[in-house]
């Protein structure tokens, strides 16, 4: 799959449900209208879905949500994925999650055949991230990330840079982050669904915080990729690396390789644009997949150049209306 200006596609996300247990400030309203489960994928079908997108060169997929293990039977759909994790056939099989229920599914994850997860994660203060997700309890993430580790699993901590909130944080996590043989990357505040806040008073973008980091850390810039949108950098003092996603102050557009496919269905070519394609009308009508791959070849065809996130003052500062938890994070 390539797109017009030569990209080749071979990441694919999907979120498996719009639900979480959690409700950062950033990412949803507290009273969040959740989808109603008839318009939502069947895990049968998000097999199934992921399985073309194999065959149409897919190398890598990451599971997200909203919150991806909170979906009942998720390892179900984990264990049948894992099955596709081959030489020259799907490399990687990862998840996005919140932690809070790493501690009782990290092994059966990573039975599956998923080596690597990311954990997001904003703040080591019990207190101050009770306030960021409105309910959360730190200890169960930090429980759940004490297994992940015991089964062997790769760890990066995803933390959202929120201006005069986590922003006196950053160093301890780095700290922190080096003592676990975590990697770790910041990611600015994405204009996507409304929310209960004004996001420019905590937009902080990171190229301040790369100025801030580097009076205090030795950061080296290194070739390495994952296959995402971070840019990364090695932490010479704690020997992990440091990457930077930077939606607002300098976007990721040139390289990307990434589609994503919502738990409605809906495929989007670009995460800050509303071009989108119904898949689940094409799984629903026939059982066979000739209709599917049309759908997937013609939305690849309209994959557009880069999005069009911005954060202006006076403004109501929603790039994207639908949240970031309804397209996958």
């Amino acid at each position: 799959m390539i797109d017009p200006f030569g990209r080749k596609v071979t990441y694919l996300r999907v979120s498996v449900t719009d639900r979480c247990d959690l409700r950062c400030s950033y990412c949803m309203p507290e009273k969040m209208n959740f989808l109603p489960k008839s318009q939502v994928l069947s895990l049968e079908e998000l097999e199934r879905v992921c399985s073309v997108f194999i065959e149409l060169g897919v190398k890598k997929i990451r599971l997200t949500g909203g919150e991806p293990l909170v979906r009942k039977d998720i390892i179900l759909l984990i264990q049948k994925l894992g099955k596709f994790l081959k030489p020259n056939y799907l490399n990687e099989l990862t998840i996005t999650t919140n932690g809070t229920n790493l501690e009782n599914l990290a092994q059966p994850i990573y039975d599956a055949g998923v080596k690597r997860i990311n954990v997001s994660l904003d703040t080591l203060k019990p207190d101050k991230f009770r306030k960021i997700t409105r309910k959360g309890d730190l200890s169960k993430v930090l429980h759940g990330l004490e297994a992940a580790k015991r089964t062997g699993l790769e760890i990066k901590i995803n933390t959202v840079a929120l201006m005069n909130y986590n922003d006196d944080e950053f160093d301890n996590i780095i700290s922190w982050c080096g003592k676990n043989n975590f990697d770790l990357t910041f990611i600015e505040t994405m204009p996507m669904g409304n929310v209960d806040e004004d996001r420019l008073e905590k937009y902080l973008p990171l190229s301040r915080v790369r100025e801030t980091l580097s009076k205090k850390w030795t950061l080296k810039d290194i070739d390495f990729r994952s296959g995402g949108p971070a840019r990364y950098m090695m932490c010479e003092e704690t020997k992990q690396k440091i990457g930077f996603i930077t939606p607002l102050s300098h976007n990721f557009c040139e390289s990307c390789n990434r589609v994503r496919l919502t738990c409605t269905g809906k495929l989007y070519m670009c995460l800050g644009q509303d071009n989108e394609a119904d898949l689940r009308k094409s799984l629903r009508s026939n059982e066979s997949n000739e209709s599917l791959i049309e759908t997937i070849y013609e939305a690849i065809s309209r994959k557009p150049k880069g999005h069009d996130f911005i954060i202006e003052r006076n403004k109501k500062n929603i790039s994207i209306d639908r949240h970031m938890s309804v397209t996958g994070g």
